[in-house]
């Protein structure tokens, strides 16, 4: 098994400690700002016929994205 990055995983308690509440808001301050960087989609409400279809506008906007970040 080859092991990726350097956290460890955290045993579910019932008793809440400083370092786990540390980790988790962390976390948290990581994801969001993770997605407030990612903006693929323009919002709305989409609805597709199939999957294939929603993978395709997936695709189309990941490519526009990526483009964009590496022409700045």
């Amino acid at each position: 098994m080859r092991t990726v990055g350097k956290r460890t995983e955290q045993n579910i308690t019932f008793h809440a400690t400083a370092e786990n509440l540390r980790i988790g808001t962390k976390f948290n301050d990581e994801m969001l700002r993770a997605a407030g960087s990612v903006k693929l989609f323009p919002k709305g409400v989409y609805h597709y016929k199939t999957h294939q279809e929603a993978n395709d506008q997936w695709l189309i906007h990941t490519v526009k994205e990526v483009v964009r970040r590496n022409t700045k």
